[in-house]
């Protein structure tokens, strides 16, 4: 296996015979980790070891996001936020799920707003690309749940794929008057749907999928975007970085977001990891920015 160039503020040790690699900082770096399924089964065997690796490799902040295994575990992150001063929770029905949404979904939905620990609502939005709803069921669910963020004074957490233009379209018409923007989770869509986004108050969040040798037009995009509109995320337990790709992804690996982002942004992964931090707590208002 030949071994990327590794920036001086990170160093690995190999543990194991190659069976676990570890990354430890040189210096100390603060980053957020802006979506995470921490209640998913990949983690059961070893779930306190995996938030402390996050602890460890300097993940201030983990949005945990409810909902997505489906609309009855719309409460599965608030459990984390309550437990751990550093986590925070979302709760929203996906794309994938929305047949099976109900009225009282929508009402749990709305009542979880009120939690101290809950920032937004989401991932919600539209995908195209599996359809496991069809799709006039996706939008009118996506219009739903906007209509309870509204309501409620809530962001929102989008996710979309291979649909950008519908979901833009309704951002636009259902949206973006409520003036309270949100995140674009996991983007893979063009320059221009970014900066759309961003017009609309959103920021936009970049997994590891960045490291992929074939994505680089998505490294394009991130290197033309402000970087006060940027955050970013693991989408844990999925997209692992190129170097464990296809293996389970952790929180702990957001730090390779930070070093790809530097490095197709001429900067340091500290000075990356600081601005996207403070991007999201701005964002939120939780202080410290």
């Amino acid at each position: 296996m030949v071994r990327a160039e590794v920036p001086p503020f990170v160093r690995f040790v190999i543990v194991g015979c190659r069976r676990e690699r570890r990354r430890y900082l040189d210096r100390a770096l603060e980053i957020i980790d802006s979506h995470a399924h921490l209640e998913y089964p990949q983690y059961d065997e070893d779930r306190d070891a995996v938030l402390q690796r996050a602890r460890d490799a300097g993940v201030a902040t983990i949005l945990a996001i409810g909902g997505a295994a489906g609309p009855d575990h719309l409460a599965s992150a608030i459990p984390f936020a309550e437990a751990h001063d550093w986590i925070y929770a979302t709760a929203g029905i996906h794309p994938h799920e929305a047949k099976l949404a109900t009225d009282a979904h929508f009402a749990q939905l709305e009542e979880l707003t009120r939690h101290p620990r809950f920032l937004a609502i989401g991932e919600i939005g539209l995908d195209y690309y599996y359809d496991h709803s069809p799709r006039d069921v996706q939008a009118h669910v996506f219009r739903r749940q906007l209509e309870i963020a509204r309501a409620t004074k809530m962001p929102i957490v989008i996710h979309c794929r291979d649909a950008w233009a519908d979901c833009l379209a309704v951002l636009e018409s259902d949206w973006r008057s409520a003036g309270l923007g949100g995140i674009l989770h996991c983007f893979t869509g063009t320059l221009e749907e970014a900066q759309k986004g961003i017009e609309m108050g959103f920021l936009v969040s970049f997994t590891a999928n960045i490291t992929y040798p074939k994505n680089e037009p998505l490294r394009a995009v991130a290197r033309q975007l402000p970087v006060e509109r940027i955050v970013t995320e693991t989408d844990s337990p999925y997209l692992a970085p190129q170097r464990v790709r296809g293996k389970r992804n952790e929180p702990a690996y957001v730090v390779e977001v930070a070093q790809t982002l530097a490095s197709v942004r001429n900067s340091s992964a500290e000075e990356v990891a600081a601005a996207t931090a403070a991007n999201f707590r701005r964002f939120f208002r939780l202080g410290d920015a």
